[in-house]
């Protein structure tokens, strides 16, 4: 079970740090928000609740099944624009509506998996939070 959870969190983990960061390096939510691989990383030091490990694992779980619909289609969607990229003259208007579902389905992807992370933090006490931040704030 601890495994699968595990390979679950690892895929949410890198869907949302890609989601969220601003560039190469600069994480916009950085000691805000703090994904799961890390606040299981320190659940030792964290002294996480069972309650609170059940609570984070259906969160990811809750996210994993919500986002592999949008990413479905956010792959159909690319996966047509570029055939129509490949056309000659290119159809400007399709691209650009394949381009809006894409868009459409990549922007659910991250509202869910903002909403986890907000979950995360909630499930959180204070000085868990302040703990992470000292470990991987600012």
């Amino acid at each position: 079970m601890r495994k699968g959870l595990c390979l679950a969190l690892a895929a949410v983990t890198l869907a949302a740090g890609s989601a969220f960061a601003a560039g190469p390096k600069d994480d916009v939510f950085k000691g805000k928000l703090f994904p799961p691989n890390i606040i299981l990383e320190h659940k030792a030091e964290l002294d996480l609740s069972k309650a609170q490990f059940t609570q984070i694992r259906a969160a990811v779980v809750e996210v994993q099944s919500g986002v592999a619909e949008h990413e479905w289609d956010m792959q159909e969607a690319y996966q047509a624009l570029m055939l129509e990229l490949d056309k000659m003259p290119i159809d400007e208007q399709r691209v650009l509506e394949y381009a809006d579902m894409a868009l459409l389905a990549e922007n659910q992807v991250k509202k869910k998996q903002m909403a986890m992370l907000v979950r995360l933090k909630n499930l959180l006490t204070a000085e868990q939070i302040s703990y992470l931040e000292s470990v991987h704030g600012k």
